[in-house]
């Protein structure tokens, strides 16, 4: 686990088998307080367009994705009556691109794709700062590899 500090707020960055996941819930914070990150994340996983890109991206990298309980998220997804937690579309799909934790480093993380995605939600610029921090970040942990292009 590492952070990354993005307009002055620190985000949690996780390792899980090798791929990075970056912790929403800390950067719904930046946006909001703490009590309202849960609802910043609830109301973008609502949003037609989020379940299109999260579906395609499970498509794309997870064989155990189940296609069926997405395409009924997607009919009802933007729709007034319409909510999804992140926990739901875990346990009702098998994505693997999203995942929540409990306890002390608790709080919603996702693949570095999706969290890119979830930053236009936030803002463009904190995005952008978010990217940039980000490719700092793999750069400096290559330098302590000592890992190079050229070997």
């Amino acid at each position: 686990m590492s952070k990354i500090i993005v307009q002055n707020t620190p985000i949690t960055v996780l390792s899980v088998e090798e791929q990075d996941y970056i912790s929403l819930t800390d950067m719904a914070t930046a946006k909001e307080d703490d009590n309202r990150s849960a609802d910043i994340i609830k109301n973008w996983l609502r949003n037609r367009y989020t379940i299109e890109f999260l579906g395609t991206w499970e498509v794309i990298h997870n064989p155990d994705f189940k296609v069926v309980e997405f395409d009924h998220f997607r009919m009802s997804a933007g729709l007034p009556s319409f909510v999804l937690s992140a926990s739901e579309w875990i346990e009702r799909t098998n994505a693997i691109g999203i995942i929540v934790k409990k306890g002390r480093y608790g709080g919603t993380y996702a693949h570095k794709d999706i969290v890119f995605e979830f930053g236009s939600a936030i803002s463009v610029p904190f995005k952008l700062y978010l990217i940039e921090e980000f490719q700092r970040l793999k750069t400096e942990e290559q330098r302590l590899l000592g890992w190079s292009a050229t070997r």
